[in-house]
């Protein structure tokens, strides 16, 4: 009869020559965030962006730079007056996440992304009842659609911030936006890359110790084609009912990109 120490040694034996046989090492390790982006405002300024996208039809000079460091934030201002090559919208945007010099990341069918970082919103940055977005995640290229939005929005009368997969029109959260303006508050955002259901997207919000919110949706299409890019800014359309565009600026910090491995 074999002894329990003798069959331990033995079923190690086995399970690792059937690992072998796989390819796969006999002892398997759990996914982990391995950090591959923390860039410093007042070090790296807008040098962590793979883009940015500051007044690109040269609506308002007098306004420039729209988007700049200012201490250790990312700020972006938006006035009335600004208009996007679009003119029925306005676009103040940075996109990517630059690690070095030409050398930007990029994020590939298949693989699971989380950026975390501190956001500040103003009362003056209203929802709207139009799109305003805050984050988007797209394709890179002209004309391509967003695959998901951060956005603020009017719902009923009231200012919400929801995160949404609109090509599936698919609300992921949302939650009521006026407790979280003029102060700091906490982003965490994780998606998987992939093509039909084979995505999924989680968004945390936080206020200080406290979470806001807490939302996933899997077995979603996350990829368009190519690679996703995320996006950060204030981008709105000026097709808004409510009065709400005011002159005004968001705030972004301490932002942070993980990928897990």
């Amino acid at each position: 009869m074999t002894n329990p120490s003798r069959r331990a040694l033995l079923g190690a034996a086995v399970g690792g020559a059937l690992a072998a046989t796989a390819g796969l090492p006999a002892t398997a390790h759990a996914a982990s965030w391995k950090l591959r982006w923390s860039p410093s405002a007042s070090g790296d300024g807008l040098g962590a962006f793979e883009t940015v996208e500051d007044d690109r039809a040269d609506s308002h000079p007098a306004g420039q730079p729209h988007i700049f460091v200012e201490g250790d934030n990312f700020r972006f201002n938006m006035h009335t007056v600004d208009r996007d090559t679009s003119t029925d919208r306005q676009r103040q945007e940075v996109t990517g996440l630059r690690t070095g010099s030409g050398s930007y990341l990029k994020w590939l069918p298949g693989e699971t992304w989380r950026v975390t970082y501190r956001m500040y919103i103003p009362d003056s940055l209203k929802a709207t009842t139009s799109f305003t977005h805050i984050m988007q995640m797209k394709q890179p290229g002209n004309g391509t659609s967003p695959i998901v939005v951060q956005s603020l929005r009017r719902v009923s009368g009231v200012q919400t911030i929801e995160l949404k997969l609109p090509v599936a029109d698919i609300l992921v959260g949302r939650t009521d936006l006026e407790p979280l303006q003029n102060k700091w508050i906490d982003v965490d955002f994780r998606i998987t890359i992939g093509d039909g259901t084979s995505g999924s997207v989680r968004w945390i919000l936080k206020d200080g110790a406290s979470t806001v919110i807490d939302r996933s949706k899997s077995g979603v299409d996350t990829l368009l084609a190519d690679r996703v890019r995320p996006k950060w800014g204030i981008y709105r359309s000026l097709g808004d009912t409510s009065g709400s565009l005011r002159d005004t600026h968001l705030l972004l910090a301490g932002m942070r990109g993980h990928q897990l491995v």
